[in-house]
């Protein structure tokens, strides 16, 4: 994100990265028994870095207080995963039951953001938001207890599943924090 910052990269457009992003899941998951795995993944986290970048430049240059409001959910995101991180392996309760909740929601959510390209309202993109944070912190108590209790056993699949729900917090309580404002 700071590379595209400093380059004053352009926002790459929906298709270039939809597809980047998949791309490389997509060769993430294939090569998560190899070390080949490990560069994919740093691909993969690069890339979404990338994409971060001219966003928060936007936010940065053209928001009052960008920078307030990028810190706060900077530290709102990493104290919402320390904590439900915590929770669950002070707790060791097993998360496995989340699941198909979780599931559902992923596929509920994914519907609603199509409706969504087609509604402009700030309440719902608000409540899109919401239930997107809502959503990723059930994935990372889901799959730190998946981590604890032997459930997943590939450290690839769990670094990119942990960070990509971390990614989507940020994201969703910078937009929901950038509500806020009047402008």
């Amino acid at each position: 994100a700071g590379l595209a910052m400093a380059m004053g990269m352009p926002y790459l457009g929906p298709v270039v990265t939809l597809v980047g992003y998949f791309g490389l899941l997509f060769v993430t998951y294939r090569l998560r028994n190899s070390a080949a795995g490990i560069a994919a993944v740093f691909a993969l986290t690069g890339f979404m870095g990338l994409t971060l970048g001219p966003m928060l430049s936007a936010y940065l240059q053209n928001v009052p207080n960008g920078g307030e409001l990028v810190m706060t959910s900077l530290g709102i995101t990493g104290l919402l995963f320390a904590g439900l991180s915590a929770y669950v392996i002070r707790s060791r309760r097993d998360m496995s039951f989340m699941g198909t909740f979780l599931m559902v929601g992923l596929f509920g959510l994914l519907g609603v953001i199509v409706v969504g390209l087609f509604v402009d309202l700030s309440a719902f993109q608000m409540a899109i938001s919401t239930a997107v944070v809502l959503l990723m912190a059930g994935c990372i108590l889901y799959e730190t207890s998946a981590i604890i209790h032997g459930g997943q056993t590939n450290y690839i699949l769990a670094t990119v599943s942990l960070y990509v729900s971390i990614y989507n917090i940020f994201v969703h309580l910078l937009a929901l924090l950038g509500m806020g404002g009047d402008d």
